[in-house]
């Protein structure tokens, strides 16, 4: 039995709980770069032309299935949350105006930023680096990736984010 490309990749991004790159399925896998970017493009090109409430999207350097942008609402009722709703304050404050010191995020929001800002370097959302004797915080990669932005530069994120504020 044959086992189509297309499928294949179908199956990667459907397992795979984080963005997966061209270079993982090649290697992987075992297919080569030309045939994954092609069953990549046709699989796209398949759930657009059927309506599917999914697409294959380029996020922070891999590629995942996730929820076209106006489907979200519905599933989110049913995705367990990584990030409490509490911490996404937090997390939006970090994101817009970073870097930012940790002790000018305290002046700002209170001191429940220390749990919060402990939470999400644990989840890896943000970095925190040692600067005098506070904390500087920026966004990772894995923010890009989980907040599905495309691009990781702060510009990029804050560009996002004033986006969807205007929705």
């Amino acid at each position: 039995m044959d086992v189509d490309p297309v499928r294949i990749v179908e199956a990667v991004l459907f397992s795979a709980s984080k963005p997966v790159k061209v270079s993982e399925i090649e290697v992987l896998i075992q297919m080569d770069g030309r045939t994954v970017r092609k069953a990549l493009k046709k699989l796209a090109e398949q759930y657009d032309e059927m309506g599917s409430s999914i697409e294959v999207a380029r996020t922070g350097g891999g590629y995942s299935l996730i929820l076209r942008e106006e489907y979200r609402p519905y599933g989110r009722q049913f995705a367990p949350k990584e990030v409490p709703d509490e911490v996404l304050r937090t997390a939006a404050w970090i994101a817009y105006h970073q870097p930012v010191l940790q002790s000018d995020l305290n002046r700002s929001l209170g001191s429940r930023v220390y749990g919060d800002v402990r939470t999400l370097t644990e989840l890896g959302l943000i970095r925190a680096r040692k600067k005098g004797q506070t904390l500087e915080l920026t966004t990772t990669k894995r923010f890009s990736e989980y907040f599905g932005i495309q691009g990781t530069s702060r510009t990029a994120v804050r560009k996002w984010m004033e986006e969807r504020a205007k929705e």
